[in-house]
């Protein structure tokens, strides 16, 4: 009952106006002279253009407020400290209005070189983990092993990575060069560390290499509303360090190694989420506490479909 309880009170606060100040952010009409106290406007109390911009902006049980203009947020942020916390009663809360947080970056058609057929090939500059994207999407992913010393057979589309490169296949007749292909170039898109009762909701989290939202040490009461996390290098969702963690009528899909990652000495809630197997399992258990609406598992999950989100 109390982790029912849980859930609705993060639900209704995630619905509800914040109790502190509300700083808005506008990556097409905002300006970072301005200091975000309304949607609109171009005065110098306009919303702001970024969200590092707005960060800095925020104290203690603020509200971020995203417009979506349709434009992702190419930023990479970082929740850190009691200044970017909240508490029960007044979390801070990162609304994103149905924005996207991407971290992809261009490929330069003259970055490709050929391999054989059609199939051509590019090293990233992060090269450990990576994900390729084709007008935005996450492109079909074909997992080489780790014995190989040569890509796997690729059909039109499709994509790998072998020793730091990226393999990819074109369709007959095209080239690299005819596609808008871009990869993971940013780290992490949140980062949370230090930080107590922050809500995350509605908002897409991709193209990063390593996590799309990683709680990575002493995070508590940090609730994920609505999110999707897709096609990041690594997964979609890291929780661990001593950190506790709800995902709630989340979308967790085509990450590279996990969809949810936990490590050591953290515990995450799950509730109406869905973790698809599509790219990798749903859930990788490295340690910790995993609750899947209420009662414990343990070992991972290859996939996680609910019948239904409420």
């Amino acid at each position: 009952m109390r982790i029912r309880h849980g859930l609705c009170v993060i639900l209704v606060l995630s619905a509800l106006p914040s109790l502190g100040r509300d700083i808005f952010v506008d990556n097409r009409a905002g300006d970072d002279r301005s200091t975000g106290q309304q949607a609109r406007g171009t005065s110098e109390t306009g919303p702001v253009r970024t969200l590092g911009r707005a960060l800095c902006l925020a104290q203690n049980g603020d509200a971020i407020t995203m417009a979506n203009t349709g434009l992702v947020y190419h930023e990479s942020i970082s929740l850190v400290g009691s200044r970017l916390s909240g508490s029960p009663q007044r979390p801070f809360v990162l609304r994103g209005n149905g924005a996207f947080l991407d971290g992809s970056a261009p490929i330069p058609p003259e970055a490709w070189r050929p391999y054989e057929g059609g199939v051509f090939r590019f090293r990233p500059r992060l090269m450990s983990y990576q994900q390729l994207f084709i007008n935005d999407l996450p492109a079909s992913r074909v997992i080489a092993t780790g014995a190989s010393h040569r890509p796997p057979k690729l059909r039109p589309r499709e994509w790998c990575l072998l020793d730091g490169q990226i393999y990819f296949c074109v369709e007959p007749g095209k080239l690299p060069r005819d596609y808008r292909l871009t990869c993971a170039a940013g780290r992490t898109g949140i980062t949370l560390f230090h930080v107590e009762n922050v809500v995350i909701a509605d908002l897409t989290v991709q193209g990063f290499q390593l996590d799309g939202i990683s709680a990575f040490n002493s995070v508590r009461g940090v609730s994920l509303v609505n999110v999707t996390c897709r096609g990041n290098g690594r997964s979609g969702v890291t929780v661990g360090g001593a950190s506790a963690a709800t995902i709630a009528n989340s979308l967790l899909a085509n990450n590279g190694t996990a969809q949810l990652l936990t490590l050591p000495y953290s515990e995450t809630r799950l509730a109406a989420t869905h973790l698809l197997s599509n790219s990798a399992p749903g859930w990788v258990e490295q340690g910790g506490r995993v609750f899947l609406n209420g009662k414990r598992i343990e070992g991972g999950l290859d996939e996680f479909r609910p019948t239904a989100l409420p």
